[in-house]
């Protein structure tokens, strides 16, 4: 009908027009539990490789691809072999069904009765989906709504996602709008014929959603399939690729890893050059965000005592400690501060000062971070504690977030950034650039090391030029295994009694476990 052909019009562009090619590339991102295991490896649904440019923001955006067919058309079996076959750790895995529009009364009584047309593009949040993966391009953290097809409703929980490697984006309407098509870097249309999409549509609503075979099949015959016959179908000319037999065609999937695989190839090739920025400031003299903690006798006696590999450890622990205090204090001396007036027991006015923030956060760098967190916590009270793990991939030698724990409302916070050593700033790079993607400002990241080499502080402060860095000293070298020279040995090792693998670096209790 022309009605019809109107509103597919709306939805979606004329198969001729053009647009220019848009840069492809990818973004860093956090760990969820695992997806699936393979023979090879667990493929996680998130991750955050840190691809930074010279700014400390992200050199590439995620490459996400879109999945659409109709219902039970095998879209999530085709993405989870996608996944596998890509074989790459962090991937993100996003379904239409999470983005349901939140029924009113009437709706809630027509879906109870199967008289709710969940197959219609007004059902889907559109604004949401689009913001999501917008979002989850640039990198950053999103809350995924939960729906539950059991009551036709959303859950009140909602789910953390960050950006990936790859993000696949699945759903029946997945080619319905003009704004989502143009976040999608490779769209694939899953074909599959039409009487074994109601057979496996019949045994996943019986089974999972609670429904009964006459609900079913009502449903299935008044909207599911005019809808596909009305809004999904036609999308198929849309695609890149079009997928016959779904899961049963391993030779379009192969292609397609291929094709993304070639994609992926630019991202890595970015993150190669990477060793650049350590480099590109080491002539220039330290930054204006750098604090050195004062090297007085007292604080050179114990940095002596430290460094020195006779130390036992339990000396090596009785002196960092008072160091970590005294590097806390520092810092605190550095938060904004205003004016106030008390008065003393005595009836007098004290013209004293105040911090003039919400609150202090500490968030350590796992492991040897955690060590620092006792000093926070005897000077600042009440203060709130979060942790985040970086390891290293032993086959890219990337820097991998793998878990992050942080306070609710962060952003508004103060945030005290522990790691106890930093050699070229990767780990602390990264932990900064989670950080900004929770909306924590610049501005309020306070960066907190024992020790640094001049190479870290560069590589930070020229990535990030308004967080604050603040050490007990700075060391001259780092050495082709990035180990600070003169330096303090691996400190975590150290610290916990444990023995550092022979290629240790001083990144390495941030980098690995």
């Amino acid at each position: 009908s022309n009605s019809s052909a109107e509103s597919l019009d709306r939805l979606y562009p004329a198969v001729g027009s053009t647009k220019p090619p848009r840069k492809r590339t990818t973004s860093q991102c956090k760990s969820e539990p695992p997806l699936l295991r393979t023979s090879k490896r667990t493929i996680y649904t998130a991750g955050r490789p840190p691809w930074y440019n010279e700014h400390g923001t992200q050199s590439k955006e995620a490459f996400v691809i879109g999945l659409g067919g109709g219902s039970a058309s095998g879209k999530t079996t085709v993405a989870t072999m996608i996944i596998e076959a890509l074989d790459v750790p962090w991937v993100v895995l996003l379904s239409m069904d999470s983005f349901y529009k939140v029924l009113t009364k009437q709706q809630q009584e027509q879906a109870a009765s199967n008289d709710f047309n969940f197959d219609h593009p007004d059902a889907f949040d559109f604004d949401l989906i689009i913001a999501t993966l917008k979002k989850l391009k640039q990198g950053k953290s999103v809350k995924i709504p939960i729906y539950d097809f059991t009551t036709h409703s959303r859950k009140k929980e909602w789910k953390t996602l960050y950006g990936a490697n790859v993000i696949i984006f699945e759903g029946i309407m997945a080619f319905a709008d003009k704004e989502l098509l143009k976040l999608l870097d490779l769209k694939i249309f899953v074909d599959t014929d039409s009487d074994i999409r109601l057979v496996r549509r019949l045994r996943r609503d019986i089974s999972e959603r609670g429904r009964d075979i006459e609900g079913v099949i009502k449903q299935y015959n008044k909207f599911v399939k005019p809808a596909f016959d009305q809004y999904i179908q036609p999308t198929m000319r849309l695609a890149d690729i079009v997928v016959p037999r779904g899961s049963g065609n391993t030779v379009a999937i192969d292609l397609i890893v291929q094709h993304v695989h070639s994609q992926l190839e630019e991202v890595r090739a970015a993150w190669s050059r990477g060793a650049a920025l350590a480099s590109a400031h080491q002539c220039h003299p330290l930054p204006q965000t750098l604090s050195v903690l004062k090297s007085t006798p007292q604080v050179r006696g114990m940095h002596t005592i430290i460094r020195n590999k006779e130390t036992s450890r339990d000396e090596f622990i009785f002196y960092s400690k008072r160091l970590m205090r005294l590097l806390i204090e520092h810092a605190l001396s550095l938060l904004p501060f205003q004016s106030c007036t008390v008065q003393t027991p005595q009836g007098q006015d004290y013209e004293g000062r105040t911090y003039s923030g919400k609150q202090i956060t500490g968030v350590s760098i796992l492991r040897a971070g955690e060590t620092m967190e006792p000093a926070l916590r005897a000077v600042c009270k009440d203060v709130r504690i979060g942790t985040i793990l970086i390891q290293t991939n032993c086959n890219t030698g990337e820097p991998e977030l793998h878990y992050l724990r942080l306070p609710k409302d962060i952003s508004e916070d103060h945030v005290i950034l522990m790691d106890c050593t930093v050699s070229t700033g990767a780990a602390a790079m990264m932990a900064v650039r989670v950080l900004l993607d929770h909306d924590v400002p610049e501005d309020k990241i306070f960066l907190l090391s024992l020790l640094m080499a001049e190479m870290g502080v560069h590589s930070v402060a020229y990535a990030f030029p308004r967080v604050k860095i603040i050490t007990t000293a700075v060391d001259k070298k780092v050495n082709d295994l990035f180990r600070i020279i003169p330096g303090i040995g691996n400190f975590g090792d150290r610290y916990f009694g444990t023995d550092a693998p022979p290629d240790w670096s001083d990144d390495e209790d941030a980098l690995s476990t």
